[in-house]
């Protein structure tokens, strides 16, 4: 039985289905020429895409949508001997109508004819800017993940020299106090270590590898506190003026790590000043109501203090804005700047649960925008040095474990905890407590050391046998929470680089709780 013959379909119903796609789409004719293919068809979808009306693309040359000629030209070149069944693919960037860009992904196909050489390409596009974007902030989380890291690394090493540092200045102040000519150098070199601590708890920040010690702050008063350097900064290059919305609420966030923040920002917009230079520092509330923040970064709904940092400079291309918070990214010549200080910022802002987003375009200045959520509590009371503390006399007459992979630190710590009256095991390492705390007549009472690996094995092991047991957390990575099994009141956080004076009331105040 011979079979009925399949219809053709019309060319109605095919051109119905084309502009049915949900992909951009068009009908070409192949050719010559370095402006692209000649686009005879172009469905809805495509026009949508690029900004164009669909019939108003027929007759003109693809090439205009495409931002880059390297790609036109692949595209040219592919369809000079291009058969059927031999598709073509790539990516890139198109410009819209409008002169906006968006990423997109294409892919060109040759349509058969019945004979001869086929004369006609048909073309689909599909947006991927979002797709794009988020695999960009997954490679930028990345890359942050890693300096991060290596900061993280860095940053224990200088702990453990500086905890010597500071330890043999308040040490030393002690031994020498009717010494005032020895005092004043004393307090110089213990006054420079607590700065390098400080920036490596920036580095730490940065990393997200310490808990930030926030306090909650008005950023009216904290701005009006540094204008004075910051205005300093600018020196003859330009003036800095405050705009400061007397209404907005109180944020949580550290103020030695937002000082750099402001520092670094002002420092940034100095650099890009021309004649008559400006740098605007403003503070206004923000609310973003829901259905406001449509992109995964956007700040989530809720109550906001912005604080903007804007200049009138030179500005900076759509190129530059997308890599500025990438570590070791610069535009400054070499040797003039090290590429951290804005991903320090964006890792400051981050731990401190705020957004920041930057506007600029060439020769229009640059404005940096910092959102941090709003708190209803009171501000934190102000912290100040004041010089190295005196050691105090605790008395103490317990046994104490030191586990400290650092000799130098362990004889130090060891010496201050036995002057003032403890038993004081010291080892360099979890496995060597273990081989010490085995014959002892007594428990230990108190361990210092590293929750980290072997160190939670070994206290969980002292505190299987002695339930009493009192735990002194020193390293800087560590979680502020303590173990599970641990009561709290039996376990206090000390990070690297820690003040001998204070170690000696933490432990006391350990063993008295």
């Amino acid at each position: 039985m011979k079979k009925a013959a399949i219809p053709s379909l019309p060319d109605s119903l095919l051109a119905d289905a084309l502009r049915a796609q949900d992909q951009g789409t068009f009908i070409a004719r192949l050719g010559r020429g370095p402006d692209g293919l000649e686009i005879l068809f172009a469905n809805a979808e495509f026009g949508a895409m690029t900004g164009y009306a669909a019939g108003s693309l027929r007759g003109r040359r693809h090439g205009l949508l495409h931002s880059v000629k390297a790609d036109v030209k692949k595209i040219m070149q592919w369809q000079k001997t291009a058969r059927p069944g031999q598709s073509f693919a790539g990516e890139g960037f198109l410009r819209r109508k409008n002169g906006s860009t968006i990423h997109a992904a294409w892919n060109y196909s040759v349509i058969p004819v019945a004979a001869g050489r086929p004369a006609h390409v048909v073309a689909s596009y599909r947006d991927t800017t979002a797709k794009r974007r988020l695999q960009e902030a997954l490679v930028h989380a990345q890359r942050l993940d890693a300096v991060g890291r290596l900061a993280g690394g860095v940053a224990h090493d200088f702990n453990n020299l500086l905890s010597v540092i500071n330890g043999y200045s308040q040490i030393l102040a002690h031994e020498l106090a009717d010494n005032p000519r020895a005092q004043k150098g004393i307090e110089f070199i213990h006054r420079a270590g607590q700065k390098a601590a400080a920036l490596t708890r920036q580095l730490l920040a940065f990393g997200r590898r310490e808990p930030l010690r926030a306090r909650v702050i008005n950023l009216n008063q904290f701005v009006q506190s540094n204008a004075e350097i910051l205005a300093r900064l600018l020196d003859e290059k330009g003036r800095l003026e405050l705009a400061l919305d007397k209404t907005i609420g109180r944020v949580r966030t550290n103020p030695a790590q937002f000082q750099q923040v402001l520092l670094n920002l002002v420092l940034n917009a100095r650099d890009a000043l021309r004649a008559n230079g400006r740098v605007v520092i403003r503070t206004a509330r923000r609310k973003i109501r829901t259905g406001l923040n449509r992109r995964a970064t956007d700040a989530p709904p809720g109550n906001y203090v912005c604080l903007s940092v804007s200049d009138n400079g030179i500005g900076m291309d759509a190129a530059t804005k997308q890599q500025l918070f990438e570590p070791f990214f610069t535009t400054k010549p070499e040797g003039e700047g090290t590429g951290l200080g804005l991903s320090l910022v964006y890792g400051v802002v981050q731990q401190s649960g705020g957004f920041i987003n930057v506007k600029s375009a060439p020769r229009a200045g640059a404005k940096f925008e910092i959102l941090l959520p709003e708190t209803r509590e009171p501000a934190s009371d102000h912290e100040s040095s004041q010089g190295i503390e005196p050691l105090p006399s605790t008395r103490g007459h317990e046994t104490v474990l030191l586990v400290e992979d650092d000799e130098v630190v362990r004889k130090m710590v060891t010496g201050i905890l036995t002057a003032d009256g403890y038993r004081v095991i010291a080892v360099p390492n979890p496995a060597a407590a273990a081989r010490e705390t085995r014959t002892l007549p007594k428990p230990v009472q108190l361990q210092i050391s590293n929750l980290a690996g072997d160190g939670s094995t070994l206290a969980r092991t002292l505190h299987a046998a002695h339930p009493r047991l009192k735990i002194l957390c020193t390293a800087a990575r560590e979680s502020v929470t303590p173990p599970a099994w641990l009561k709290p009141r039996n376990c206090a956080y000390l990070p690297k680089p820690y003040a001998l004076s204070e170690l000696l009331k933490r432990v006391r105040a350990l063993l008295d709780a």
